[in-house]
C-alpha cells in the first residue's frame, strides 16, 4: 500500500499577509500611536475588504511581532510602531564594534568571577581549550574562531553564574560571526606574531592563580586591543 503524500507546510493566506501589512503600515505611519486602541474586528474587516477571520489572523501576526496586544474585554492596543526583533536577530544585525563593546562588559566581569570561583576542573578545561586554540591558530579561520570562543566559554563557565553562562551562550553565535568578520577586516590571527596566545595565556594564568584583578585586566586589555584595531580600520 502506497504511503500518502507528505503534507506541506501550512502558510498564511495572501489575504492575511496583505491585511497584516496594511495594518503594519498604518501603525508605522502613526494612524494608531502606541497605546491606541484599534477599531474592532468588524470595522477593520469592512475597511480592509476582508472577512473577520482574516482580520483576526492578521492581528495575531502583529501580536507575534510585538506590535499589538489584546486586553481581555478591552480590545487590541498598539504596543510598538515597528516589529520587535528577538534578541538573536538583533545580535545578528549588530555591528562588529558594538558586539565587542558588549563582549568586553560581559567577559571582564566573568574573568573576575572566574578567578574567585574556579575549580581544579575549570582550570583543566581552560588549559585544554588554550592548547586547542594554539593548535587551531594556523588552520582555517572559522576553526580558529571556534577554538577562541571555546576558550572564552570555559572562562565564563568558571564564573559559575548560570545567568552569565546563558547570556554568553545567546551571545556566542553573533560573537562567532563578528570574529569571522574581524578576521576579514584586520586579519587578527596573522597580524599578531603569536596569534594572541600571550594575552590568552595571561588570562588563563590569572584565573588559575585566583587573581581577580589580573584576570579582569587581562580580559579587558585583550578585548580593547581588538576594539582599537577596529577603530583604526574605520579611521583608515
Amino acid at each position: 500500500m502506497s504511503q500518502p503524500p507528505a503534507l506541506g507546510p501550512v502558510r498564511p493566506s495572501p489575504l492575511v499577509e496583505q491585511a497584516a501589512e496594511r495594518l503594519r503600515t498604518q501603525i508605522a505611519d502613526g494612524d494608531w500611536p502606541v497605546g491606541a486602541r484599534l477599531p474592532g474586528e468588524t470595522t477593520l474587516a469592512k475597511d480592509l475588504g476582508v472577512g473577520r477571520s482574516t482580520v483576526r489572523e492578521a492581528l495575531r501576526a502583529l501580536a507575534g511581532a510585538g506590535m499589538v496586544r489584546a486586553r481581555q474585554g478591552a480590545g487590541v492596543f498598539v504596543t510598538a510602531t515597528r516589529p520587535v526583533e528577538d534578541w538573536p536577530t538583533r545580535l545578528r544585525r549588530a555591528a562588529v564594534a558594538d558586539v565587542y563593546e558588549v563582549r568586553t562588559l560581559l567577559e571582564v566581569q566573568a574573568a573576575r568571577l572566574a578567578a574567585q570561583r574556579r575549580t581544579d576542573d575549570d582550570v583543566a578545561a581552560m588549559r585544554a581549550a588554550l592548547a586547542d586554540r594554539r593548535a587551531a591558530a594556523d588552520g582555517p579561520g572559522d576553526a580558529f574562531v571556534d577554538a577562541d570562543i571555546a576558550l572564552h566559554a570555559t572562562v565564563v563557565a568558571a564564573a559559575h553564574n548560570p545567568v552569565l553562562t546563558d547570556l554568553f551562550t545567546e551571545f556566542a553565535p553573533a560573537l562567532r560571526q563578528a570574529l569571522i568578520d574581524l578576521l576579514d577586516l584586520v586579519d587578527v590571527a596573522r597580524a599578531e606574531h603569536d596569534h594572541g596566545d600571550t594575552a590568552h595565556t595571561a588570562l588563563v594564568d590569572a584565573v588559575a592563580a585566583g587573581d581577580a584583578a589580573a584576570a579582569g585586566q587581562a580580559a579587558r586589555e585583550e578585548l580593547e586591543a581588538i576594539q582599537d584595531k577596529l577603530a583604526a580600520r574605520e579611521d583608515g
